[in-house]
């Protein structure tokens, strides 16, 4: 089984962005045209990382076109990007992804990036051993609805009858960035948390929980894509070809952290030192890594199936139909 990770307080569930901006800044023609694509720095998006260090994008879009980087701490701030044109593509989680396409975002999904990397811990020392036993305890995750949550709640409510307060339940839900929750463990302030790698691995480094559910159990943990590539219809249907360079791109960086994981682990953990100031030992990556499937394949019927649990546990008011979301003829060979 492997595992993935996830690194900042991110992977949000409310989905994503309208059409890109201007036709200046998504033309990406050869005349000296900008392209600016957006990412989180964590594990589930290294493809982007690994993409920046290897100019791969400059190698597939059209002479002239000049590239930039803009990085993201959660999906509000992608999908804002997305939506007024400061950035034309890019990485995010499937939760915005898909909530903002229901919300009448002209957008489309046309790759994933990786799936799994969300693990279930319980504090050190609170005497929790196993799910049963989470009535009443406090949970933390790193935004209401967003992916890790959705995994979560719909775990609990459909396996073992439990809900949060949200939905007058008996587990308390409270928010935080995934970085701080060795700290909340250590001072007690939560019970458990639904943890994105790579901080479940640092948790476990440092003494503070332990792992409950792993990602092989938590919901959708194996077929929902942690992270997606997206970008506006209007690109998909004005520039083709320019989506296909950008596609062309990612596919290329994620064939390359297959047939390369040392080489991707290492810039991985430089990128986001640089971006984050936060270093992490080789053993959380490498730990982080066995939880994560690095993937450009999509499926329509994993996104729907993750959309109508969000639906169940009432984070979206109408049930969803994400029919027109998936575009995948960027990623067909």
């Amino acid at each position: 089984m492997k595992r993935w990770l996830s690194l900042f307080s991110v992977v949000v569930l409310g989905l994503l962005l309208t059409a890109c901006g201007s036709s200046d800044s998504a033309s990406g023609n050869s005349n000296g045209d900008k392209i600016v694509i957006g990412y989180f720095p964590n594990i589930n998006h290294v493809a982007g990382m690994v993409a920046e260090e290897k100019e791969l994008y400059e190698k597939t879009l059209p002479d002239g076109t000049e590239v930039e980087y803009k990085y993201f701490p959660d999906g509000s701030a992608f999908m804002t990007a997305l939506e007024t044109g400061e950035i034309q593509g890019g990485l995010v989680g499937p939760g915005p992804a898909m909530n903002h396409y229901m919300s009448g975002a002209e957008i489309n999904i046309v790759a994933a990036g990786s799936t799994g990397g969300t693990v279930i811990m319980a504090r050190n020392g609170s005497g929790i051993d196993s799910p049963e036993q989470l009535k009443n305890t406090t949970f933390a995750s790193p935004r209401v609805g967003c992916t890790h949550d959705v995994q979560f709640e719909a775990l609990m409510m459909r396996e073992y009858g439990l809900k949060s307060d949200r939905l007058k339940g008996e587990m308390k839900h409270v928010t935080g960035k995934p970085a701080t929750y060795s700290q909340l463990f250590a001072s007690k302030r939560i019970d458990v948390a639904t943890v994105p790698e790579p901080w479940a691995s640092k948790i476990e480094e440092e003494g503070h929980g332990k792992v409950l559910i792993d990602t092989d159990e938590v919901a959708f943990g194996e077929t929902l894509p942690a992270a997606v590539f997206v970008t506006s219809k209007e690109l998909v249907e004005n520039d083709s070809e320019l989506v296909q360079n950008m596609v062309d791109a990612h596919k290329e960086a994620t064939t390359f952290i297959q047939d390369n994981p040392e080489e991707a682990k290492e810039i991985a953990a430089n990128k986001i030192k640089d971006i984050t100031d936060q270093e992490l030992s080789k053993s959380v990556i490498d730990s982080s890594w066995e939880r994560i499937d690095f993937t450009y394949n999509v499926k329509l019927e994993d996104l729907q199936s993750f959309a109508n649990a969000s639906y169940e546990l009432e984070f979206l008011k109408e049930k969803p139909d994400l029919k027109g979301l998936v575009d995948t003829t960027f990623i067909e060979e």
